[in-house]
C-alpha cells in the first residue's frame, strides 16, 4: 500500500524490517529492490538482487534480467524460464481481462489481418500451432480458419485457461529454449514438419536470441507452410535488447537474418503498435515468412 502511494522509502523501510526476521526471504527481497528503485536508491536496490541471486537458485525472481536493467550486469541472451513460467502461472486468472480492457492488446486481430491481407481471406489451413499459446486469444482469432488447432505453453495455468475455452484440438506444455527433441512440442504421435501455418503473438519478447525458436518453427512447418509472429521493435543497430519491462525488443533486420538462417523466407512485415504499456504504446513489428523449397 506505500507503494502504490508512492512511499517508496517508507515501503522500503518496512520491508526491511521483515527481512530482520526472515533475512533469507527470496521474496521479501524482491519486494525491498522494487521499492529501493522506487525511491531512487539504485546502490541499494543492486545490493538486495545480488542477494537475492545467491539464494534464488532457479531464478524465480529474475534477480539476473533485474541486475541487467539496473547497469549490474551483463543482459543475458534469455530470461530464465522458472521465471518467465511463472509470471504467466500468476496472470493466467485475469490475464484476458488485463490485456484486452486496460492494454489495448490486439497483436492476434493484427497479425490475422496481415495473413487475410497476404494470402487471402479465403485460404484455409489444414493445422495450426499457436506457440506461446497464453488463454487462447490467437486461437480466437485464428480458429475460424483452420481445420486442426494446437497450442503450447511454459505455463499450466495458462494452458488450463486455454481449454476452458473449447478452440484447441491439442494443449501441451513446451520450452521454446529448449532444442526440437526435448522442447515438447513433438510428443509421442506428434509428427514434425506437421503445421502450415505457425502462429506466435506476442512470444519473442519473452525469448530474447531466437536461434532455439528458429529450430523449432522449422522443425514444426511443413512444405509451404507460413509462420505468422510479431515482435517489439527494438534498435536498428542491436540484435535484441532488454528492457526496463524485463522484455525483450528485436531489430527488424535481426529477425530477417534469423528467418534466413532458418530455411525461411519473408513475404511481408508491417510496423505496428501492440498494446499499452503505463498509457503509452508499444511499437511493434509483424512478420509473415514462408518456407522455402529445396530444389530436388
Amino acid at each position: 500500500m506505500l507503494d502504490e502511494a508512492g512511499e517508496f522509502s517508507a515501503a522500503a523501510e518496512l520491508m526491511e524490517q521483515a527481512l530482520d526476521l526472515a533475512p533469507d526471504w527470496p521474496a521479501g527481497l524482491a519486494m525491498l529492490s522494487a521499492y529501493l528503485e522506487h525511491a531512487g536508491e539504485t546502490d541499494r536496490a543492486i545490493e538486495a538482487l545480488e542477494i537475492l541471486e545467491r539464494l534464488d537458485d532457479g531464478d524465480i525472481f529474475a534477480a539476473r534480467l533485474k541486475l541487467a536493467v539496473l547497469g549490474a550486469a551483463r543482459p543475458p541472451a534469455h530470461p530464465p524460464g522458472r521465471y518467465v513460467e511463472a509470471l504467466f502461472d500468476s496472470y493466467a486468472e485475469h490475464f484476458d481481462e488485463a490485456l484486452t480492457e486496460r492494454l489495448d492488446y490486439s497483436a492476434p486481430q493484427r497479425l490475422a489481418a496481415l495473413l487475410a491481407e497476404t494470402e487471402g481471406p479465403d485460404r484455409r489451413f489444414e493445422l495450426a500451432v499457436d506457440l506461446g499459446c497464453g488463454t487462447g486469444l490467437s486461437g480466437e482469432a485464428f480458429s475460424d480458419r483452420v481445420t486442426r488447432l494446437e497450442g503450447f505453453d511454459l505455463s499450466q495455468n495458462m494452458l488450463q485457461k486455454a481449454e476452458e475455452k473449447g478452440l484447441y484440438d491439442d494443449l501441451g506444455q513446451a520450452d521454446l529454449l529448449l532444442a526440437p527433441e526435448e522442447s515438447g512440442l513433438f510428443a509421442e504421435g506428434m509428427s514434425w514438419q506437421r503445421a502450415d501455418l505457425v502462429v506466435a503473438a506476442d512470444v519473442l519478447m519473452y525469448l530474447g536470441g531466437l536461434e532455439s525458436l528458429m529450430a523449432n518453427v522449422r522443425a514444426l512447418i511443413a512444405p509451404n507452410g507460413l509462420f505468422l509472429f510479431s515482435v517489439e521493435a527494438g534498435e536498428p543497430e542491436s540484435d535484441f535488447t532488454l528492457l526496463p519491462s524485463l522484455r525483450y525488443a528485436h531489430s527488424a533486420a535481426y529477425v530477417r537474418k534469423q528467418l534466413a538462417q532458418a530455411g525461411l523466407s519473408l513475404k511481408a512485415e508491417r510496423s505496428t503498435v501492440l498494446r499499452k504499456d503505463a498509457g503509452e504504446p508499444v511499437p511493434g513489428i509483424l512478420f509473415l515468412a514462408g518456407r522455402n523449397i529445396m530444389p530436388s
